[in-house]
């Protein structure tokens, strides 16, 4: 399955995950072609030299010729199946695959798989600390930002590799087969990639669908769109829930988080109240997160210890300041409705929202209801700014201020807030009309807090 000596492969897409997979496919002797859609004076310069110096046919801004001529496309997340020389390639023999479905079968190392609208990275990270601090080799890779086969290459059988797997991910999947899976909730994401929430959630569903019954699936009882697919699934089903006492899974219970195993005994992980990360959310992220290091093995006790340390990641519910008692939250990570409509729920006080950005097909009808008097103003920017105001204002809310740039944004969120508001950052949409990705703007927006603090 993983002889790839002179394989004839083409790498589309050179963002993290595609270069990777081409340095990948040069060691294990593949004769590799790379596609991007940049010119080639938007490409790295050390990048092209190290393409050319390996031999490698690049086609950037330009249809690959070599379609017809292909064992096998390495497809990178953000790019559709239906893309037309990827479907002249499908048509003439060639498997279309994505990175991680490579990093499976030329690696080594047990997965974890993460996937979820909202809460993988923040999950992902914390079972990547939980599995780090039972003492096993782990790699936290996948949709954080560090492509798996850059890791699983150079893991051997014992390595644990925790990964954070987006629909566009799974659906480029064939043989992958996690040890645990986790399905954290599904709302609408992407619709303008997978049309329909049921394509979405069947893109999801390829996470377990290799599993057996030797395996754990971990999933959202309170979700229904979660529920709906168990049906489908082999491996052994663990439930957790916020909100339900249940005979198997991951619960809360006297306002503790608590393991009911198959045995039937009921063992304590840690208090709800323990967690340092806000949010009813985030107490779901710790319940699967306590959920897949239980059954991977690991003990109660690290679970909790690390569950009460863990201060949660960058980009998601961040505090980056205060100025004149006025507080600024970066939820870059926020790219959904659903995601910003749990951002706001976990902040207290009044808040100052900034969103808008790259439109995925959202609808926000659901985010302005979600304001219900804690939003006190609204300021928007990019792609989605129109959309999102027409929405608030058919909804009655009317306290909206449109911006050209971030930094704009910030100054009147600020001159706005009054001492003891929030100016929360958590932007509803995708970062792809302004930044490279929401890490940038993030940064972009810490920046401009520390600009307001001289």
């Amino acid at each position: 399955m993983n002889r790839l000596e002179n394989k004839r492969i083409l790498v589309v897409g050179m963002g993290k995950s595609g270069i990777a997979a081409t340095q990948a496919l040069i060691k294990l002797g593949a004769v590799v072609s790379v596609y991007d859609r940049k010119k080639e004076e938007q490409i790295d310069a050390q990048l092209i030299q190290f393409l050319k110096n390996k031999n490698v046919t690049c086609f950037f801004d330009a249809e690959p010729d070599n379609t017809g001529n292909l064992d096998m496309v390495v497809i990178s997340p953000g790019v559709p199946f239906d893309t037309g020389f990827v479907q002249k390639a499908k048509d003439a023999g060639a498997e279309v695959i994505g990175e991680l479905e490579i990093a499976y079968r030329v690696g080594q190392g047990k997965y974890i798989a993460i996937t979820g609208t909202n809460g993988k990275t923040t999950t992902t990270t914390l079972v990547g600390d939980i599995f780090k601090n039972s003492g096993r080799k782990t790699h936290v890779v996948g949709n954080v930002g560090v492509a798996v086969i850059s890791k699983a290459l150079s893991s051997t059988e014992n390595d644990w590799l925790v990964t954070e797997t987006s629909s566009f991910q799974l659906e480029t999947t064939k043989y992958f087969k996690p040890e645990v899976s986790a399905l954290l909730n599904i709302t609408p994401d992407h619709m303008d990639r997978h049309k329909t929430i049921e394509n979405y959630a069947q893109a999801k569903a390829m996470v377990f669908k290799n599993q057996d019954e030797t395996q754990y699936f971990v999933v959202n009882y309170d979700d229904e769109e979660s529920m709906k697919l168990i049906k489908q699934c082999n491996a052994k089903i663990v439930p957790f829930s916020r909100k339900a006492e249940l005979p198997f899974g991951c619960f809360v219970l006297e306002g503790n988080i608590v393991i009911k195993n198959e045995a039937g005994e009921t063992i304590k992980i840690c208090g709800a109240e323990e967690l340092k990360i806000p949010g009813s959310h985030n107490l779901e992220n710790a319940l699967a997160a306590a959920a897949i290091g239980y059954f991977a093995g690991i003990s109660p006790d690290v679970i909790g210890k690390t569950l009460r340390e863990f201060e949660g990641v960058e980009h998601r519910l961040e505090y980056s300041g205060e100025v004149d008692g006025v507080r600024f939250v970066n939820d870059s990570k926020g790219t959904n409705p659903d995601a910003s409509i749990k951002a706001i729920e976990a902040m207290k006080g009044s808040i100052v929202l900034i969103a808008g950005g790259y439109d995925k097909g959202s609808e926000y009808d659901e985010l302005i209801k979600a304001f219900q008097g804690k939003v006190r103003h609204l300021v928007l920017l990019g792609k989605t700014a129109p959309k999102i105001k027409e929405t608030a204002e058919k909804l009655g809310f009317t306290d909206i201020t449109m911006a050209k740039n971030m930094d704009e944004c910030v100054k009147i969120g600020f001159k706005i807030a009054k001492p003891g508001d929030t100016v929360l950052l958590s932007p509803a949409c995708a970062s792809w009309d302004m930044y490279t990705c929401f890490e940038q703007r993030g940064e972009h927006f810490k920046n401009c807090v520390k600009d307001l603090e001289k």
